[in-house]
């Protein structure tokens, strides 16, 4: 019988005849209607664009990307008044109210993203699960893992190759420095980081993991002149915590099946509430990514003797990270899925270009869903489960960043390092990106547990600040490329086993799959 596909169970031994021709024959039936379907679209498409005027077509080409546009103009805006403004000035330097006013407007934009970031995750994350079999949901999620360590451990690699041959610290750099400015965690140790981040994965309090996270603080006692090691709860949103939850949440609604569909509806009118809600708030990201840069230029106290003392460690990290960015994941993409990598990249220009603007890879988030659901024509059940874990753990950037400044660091103080001590950095370094928030700067937290290991001064972490802000928004576009790329990585090799499972269920489930993406600019 032909209606016995839809009804896979242990006792598959007296339908074997019946149920895996019918399920390849609806399988079949299935794809040829998508190819049809996409045909019949791309051959309107084109029929419809011979016959615009090139003036048409360059105005309907202005309205698609109207957010691109202006998110690139905005970056570039932002840093000609910034810089306008410091020459401007005799002393080079503004009012801290001044400064507070051009920066009010990035701060209102970033802290609108913020409200919309954490009920996004978790609603993408448990929709696209409860949509999925959990053997798939499974496979997706290794693959995902898989791809995101070996993306982490090659930035690693790469950063630590490049400050040994380009070698751009030296002792004499420290001259004059007054080692203020930062505010440092603590003591802090590898083992810390490290069981800090298995607490994270797993909270006590669900609710209280919405706003706190546990860490390891060491608390000097006077009575007894000696110093306490206390796990604190600190402001801050433990994604990783909700992350972990939210799965195993969304395969266990996958698992009850009709019995959950009325929550899986709600999580999915959730998801689709609050990406109307980011797109509102989309039209705001130019003024507000112009005003965060402004800013941020304002504040640096001598940007000629920064860029002096910091030049070549600067170009260090950029260059690693260009080389990661855009050789080494690329290669990678393009030898698993035999397709043009440029192409991708292309397609993900919006999200690179907003990265560079916030700095944060959760804020960027919503636009990334956007360029790989409505350019790259990623399965949204892919989207919306691999790239928020993607943009809680995996920190290219950040991991290469890291290794980088622990060498120059070590270079800085007359340190040579030995095999093992780079071997510590290479660990120690991509350890510490899975523990870094996906938020500005927040690398330099990290940082202590990588210079602890290997025995480095952390007060020298200073040296850096200066140039971090500019660095940080490099290796968060890294960082957000990566997410993609691996996004669609998995994509590819997952693609027959959503097929299959789609044709398992005697029809496609997932009408938000074809829906239109929200934040998709209006022609």
């Amino acid at each position: 019988m032909d209606n016995s596909v839809g009804q896979s169970g242990g006792g598959g031994g007296s339908q074997g005849g019946n149920s895996p021709g019918a399920a390849e024959s609806m399988k079949l039936t299935t794809r040829r209607k998508s190819t049809s379907s996409s045909k019949s679209s791309i051959n309107s498409e084109n029929l419809y664009t011979k016959n615009l005027t090139f003036g048409q077509l360059f105005k309907r080409s202005i309205l698609k990307n109207v957010l691109l546009i202006s998110t690139i103009g905005a970056v570039f805006a932002g840093a000609v008044i910034g810089m306008s403004m410091r020459y401007a000035s005799s002393t080079g330097r503004y009012s801290p109210d001044t400064v507070t006013l051009l920066a009010f407007p990035g701060d209102m934009f970033l802290r609108m993203l913020k409200m919309l970031i954490l009920p996004l995750i978790i609603a993408s994350v448990i929709s696209a699960l409860a949509s999925l079999d959990s053997t798939v949901s499974g496979k997706i999620g290794m693959r995902a893992c898989m791809f995101y360590m070996t993306t982490t451990v090659m930035a690693t690699i790469t950063g630590i190759i490049l400050v040994t041959l380009i070698h751009p610290g030296n002792v004499a750099m420290k001259e004059g420095h007054s080692g203020k400015g930062v505010v440092q965690r603590g003591k802090g140790s590898t083992v810390d980081a490290v069981t800090d981040l298995v607490r994270q994965i797993i909270p006590d309090n669900i609710v209280a993991a919405c706003f706190q996270h546990p860490e390891t603080n060491y608390i000097h006692d006077d009575m007894r002149n000696e110093t306490i090691k206390k796990v604190v709860n600190k402001e801050g949103a433990n994604v990783l915590g909700l992350m972990f939850f939210c799965c195993i949440f969304g395969v266990i609604c996958s698992k009850l099946g009709e019995r959950a569909s009325i929550l899986v509806k709600f999580f999915q009118a959730l998801d689709h509430t609050v990406m109307q809600m980011v797109l509102l708030t989309m039209y705001f990201s130019p003024i507000g990514i112009m005003s965060l840069i402004i800013e941020k230029l304002l504040v640096i106290e001598d940007l000629g003797d920064t860029m002096g003392r910091l030049g070549m460690y600067m170009v260090t990290v950029i260059i690693g990270l260009i080389i990661h960015g855009f050789i080494s994941i690329p290669s990678m993409y393009g030898i698993v899925t035999r397709k043009n990598p440029l192409t991708f990249m292309r397609k993900c220009t919006e999200c690179i270009v907003f990265a560079i603007g916030t700095g944060s890879s959760t804020a960027t988030l919503p636009v990334t869903f956007k360029c790989l659901e409505e350019n790259v024509k990623c399965d949204t059940r892919i989207t919306r489960f691999v790239l928020p874990i993607g943009a809680t753990i995996n920190m290219d950037g950040t991991a290469l960043y890291e290794a980088v400044a622990a060498i120059f660091i070590g270079q800085m103080n007359g340190m040579v390092f030995s095999l093992p001590d780079l071997i510590i950095i290479s660990l120690t370094s991509t350890a510490a990106s899975f523990g870094a928030a996906a938020v500005p700067s927040a690398g330099l937290v990290t940082m202590i547990m990588v210079l602890t290991a290997v025995g480095l001064p952390t007060e020298d972490i200073t040296m850096i600040v200066a140039v971090d802000w500019f660095l940080d928004r490099i290796r968060t576009a890294v960082n957000v490329l990566s997410d993609g790329y691996v996004a669609g990585i998995v994509a590819h090799l997952s693609k027959d086993e959503l097929a299959k499972y789609d044709s398992e269920q005697g029809a496609r489930q997932h009408p938000e799959l074809d829906r239109p993406h929200p934040l998709d600019s209006q022609a």
